[in-house]
């Protein structure tokens, strides 16, 4: 059976590999807490400033900019400048990774009832 699946696992072990980052970035609580933020005000159109997001999260300025950071570095948020102001908007893209993975794991994990 090993060897049935053996590119596959190979797929899911790089895969892995692959979205460590992302799952490193949104698997925190207070990062969560900022994308569902992020989400619930509508960013795909023009973005979140720090302080607005500091005012939703009722985190400080220096813990939200730390987690956008974080976040930013592994491409779950985009940050946009307009003039002196920065504004985060959410990387839907980067979660194909993701999706693939997942996808990976399941077709190992429905095949097992064979």
């Amino acid at each position: 059976m090993a060897e049935k699946y053996e590119n596959t696992i190979q797929a899911i072990e790089k895969g892995f590999i692959a979205c460590q980052p992302i799952l490193t970035a949104i698997g925190d609580e207070v990062r969560q807490s900022i994308l569902l933020t992020m989400m619930n005000n509508g960013t795909c159109e023009k973005g979140m400033r720090v302080v607005e997001i500091t005012a939703c999260t009722n985190l400080s300025r220096p813990a939200v900019s730390h987690h956008l950071k974080i976040m930013k570095d592994a491409g779950v948020v985009h940050m946009r400048k307009e003039g002196t102001m920065t504004f985060y908007t959410l990387n839907l893209s980067v979660y194909e990774p993701l999706k693939q993975l997942f996808l990976d794991i399941d077709s190992i994990n429905c095949d097992k009832g064979e």
